[in-house]
């Protein structure tokens, strides 16, 4: 199984919504909250490309984006061979 990484914050509803998406996969995952945490934030974004919003997700180390883009994968069938490892 791959590892999964997700940077979120308590209010986000496309943070729910990614969590829901790769729960359903039986996808374990590693939630990094950034709401009150700067250090943690800068993390994520130096790891993104400079992106800011939440959700930001990393499958085995790759950012993946956001949840439009988990989302993409998942439409394009290519979420599942990921997940795999």
């Amino acid at each position: 199984m791959a590892q999964i990484e997700i940077y979120t914050t308590p209010l986000c509803g496309f943070c729910h919504a990614a969590k829901r998406l790769l729960k359903t996969k039986d996808a374990a995952f590693v939630e990094t909250d950034v709401s009150r945490d700067g250090e943690k934030r800068q993390e994520m974004m130096a790891r993104a490309n400079g992106r800011h919003t939440v959700p930001q997700i990393f499958i085995d180390g790759a950012h993946v984006g956001g949840f439009d883009d988990l989302a993409a994968l998942e439409r394009q069938g290519k979420l599942d061979p990921m997940l795999a490892g």
